[in-house]
């Protein structure tokens, strides 16, 4: 059984962060670690506070856990504050200088967590900045939505059209990264009018994925489940298109099999069996 780490928030209604996470893993058969980044209280009506960790106690739950379960693969979340990220970005390119003396290189996705699906904003001016400078060159892979795409790549996304090229600027901006390769991206497309989504190889190899509407109100932790399942499948072996193609069918089938929870927006039934 390979070990991984989710690097995130605690979700105390589990729909999301880290705990969502630790079931998408074990749903793949995979055991997962995990190392919070921030408590935040929240249920399915929304989140009201956060509070992040100390970049101490991150570096030394991530030294901690390095040395006894060292991960085959990493899914990072939310991480709040700047020196978090300091912290993050510097545990993962150690990472890729020991890859180069070992075989197999683990795998580095980011699910980057830029505000609530609430709306409430989850980072400051600074840590964007960090985000930009340290972190996107240091993973693999990136998941972003439609907003946070936007955002990141510091252009519009509003439609279909809008995707491939702000993936693209998103891609040419962070240029060679501390792997050697380029950045991938595994952009979501959950809000437009069909609910595609693109995924931007580190090649530059681009690929449409298309994706079904499905009538819930149990959507919390979507983005979550998708980043954490792409980086299982990954892990498992799979190449990036069928990673992120397995990846829509599991949470596909989470949300289809989604029991209503709460008075708000619910969370997905995470723990149905992996995909085949």
């Amino acid at each position: 059984m390979q070990t991984v780490l989710t690097i995130a928030g605690f979700d105390p209604s589990s729909g999301a962060g880290v705990t969502a996470d630790l079931m998408v893993f074990a749903a793949h058969g995979l055991f997962g670690t995990a190392c919070i980044t921030a408590l935040t209280v929240q249920s399915t009506m929304g989140v009201r506070a956060a509070h992040p960790v100390s970049a101490e106690v991150i570096q030394a739950t991530l030294d901690c856990l390095n040395a006894d379960l060292p991960p085959a693969g990493v899914k990072i979340g939310m991480f709040a504050i700047s020196e978090n990220i300091h912290v993050i970005s510097r545990y993962i390119r150690n990472h890729h200088q020991m890859d180069e003396v070992r075989e197999g290189a683990r795998v580095f996705v980011l699910d980057p967590i830029l505000r609530s699906s609430s709306g409430r904003e989850l980072l400051d001016p600074a840590a964007l900045a960090a985000l930009r400078q340290e972190l996107l060159p240091s993973v693999d892979w990136i998941t972003p939505n439609l907003a946070e795409l936007a955002i990141l790549a510091e252009q519009p996304v509003v439609d279909r059209d809008d995707l491939p090229r702000a993936c693209r600027t998103l891609q040419g901006q962070v240029g060679t990264g501390s792997n050697g390769r380029s950045l991938g991206v595994f952009a979501t497309g959950g809000h437009l009018v069909s609910p595609d989504d693109f995924l931007l190889l580190p090649t530059g190899e681009e690929h449409w994925l298309p994706g079904v509407r499905i009538a819930t109100t149990s959507t919390h932790g979507t983005g979550c489940a998708l980043s954490s399942a792409f980086l299982s499948r990954l892990v498992l072996g799979d190449t990036a298109v069928e990673a992120a193609k397995g990846a829509k069918e599991y949470v596909a089938r989470a949300l289809k099999s989604a029991v209503p929870v709460g008075h708000g927006t619910g969370p997905l039934n995470l723990r149905h069996s992996e995909p085949a």
